[in-house]
């Protein structure tokens, strides 16, 4: 099938957002278009406050943008939120220390009124798929925060949505443990076969991860390159010796001089 032809899982067209304060209106994003196909890990990077976070937390239902249209698999962001279409990993893991890892995880299947039996087996995969199979009696303070960031990734996975919406999950966290983090990313991505949308600061980063990367402006934000990558869908941590990963990277950052130079 074309390319042309496969209906993008998210789609923004014209997308602004203003926020009314009390001194004056904050001018978030402004006319940003983007199609995001199914099986796709999109990186956004642009320096802070260009609307990063904002323009995921409009994929999720969180904000509503004041122009323009969005829809998230074939809805409006809203009708997707409400059909449980995604998965979210914010910037802390945000895990309840009363409950052991598996409570944690279990918590948005009690909400969903998934039976014992199923929490229990979606629990064990989960798990399983992010490495944490002999941690689940644990409670958070007893794992690293690379360890509890990986529980906040099997929390979102754990009702099975076909999106993933992680905003700098790992920006907090030094870069060996970030380096692993994001290997184990890769591979959990190639067995899943999500499509994650994913919001760093780090153009490494979003370089090694992406087969698309967003690059946005200062604010308002707006794209100022959209990047296809070239590299292959497994990537050892040493592809980024590569020219072709170099290359890359270079564009990245004459996208992000770009739109400072516009501003």
């Amino acid at each position: 099938m074309a390319p042309s032809a496969i209906a993008p899982v998210i789609s923004a067209k014209s997308l602004d957002l203003t926020f009314q304060t009390a001194d004056a209106p904050v001018h978030a994003l402004k006319d940003v278009s983007l199609d995001i196909l199914p099986g796709d890990f999109v990186s956004f990077i642009g320096p802070s406050g260009c609307g990063k976070t904002t323009f995921l937390r409009c994929i999720a239902g969180l904000e509503t943008p004041t122009g323009g249209t969005l829809t998230v698999n074939g809805m409006s962001a809203d009708e997707a939120r409400r059909a449980r279409a995604y998965g979210y990993v914010f910037q802390a893991a945000g895990l309840y220390p009363w409950r052991t890892i598996s409570g944690n995880i279990k918590l948005p299947l009690e909400i969903m009124g998934y039976s014992k039996a199923d929490q229990n087996s979606r629990v064990a995969e989960v798990l399983e798929l992010v490495e944490l199979s002999d941690f689940g009696g644990k409670f958070p303070w007893q794992l690293s925060g690379g360890m509890q960031q990986r529980a906040s990734i099997a929390r979102a996975l754990a009702f099975d949505a076909d999106i993933l919406l992680m905003d700098e999950p790992f920006g907090a966290l030094d870069e060996i443990v970030r380096d692993h983090l994001n290997e184990q990313l890769l591979e959990l991505w190639a067995r899943t076969d999500k499509t994650i949308a994913f919001v760093t600061h780090s153009i490494p980063e979003a370089v090694y991860l992406s087969t698309k990367i967003v690059v946005m402006s200062p604010r308002p934000g707006r794209i100022t390159d959209v990047i296809d990558s070239p590299l292959p869908k497994e990537r050892p941590l040493d592809i980024r010796d590569t020219p072709e990963f170099i290359e890359i990277a270079h564009r990245v950052r004459e996208g992000l001089r770009a739109g400072h130079a516009d501003d």
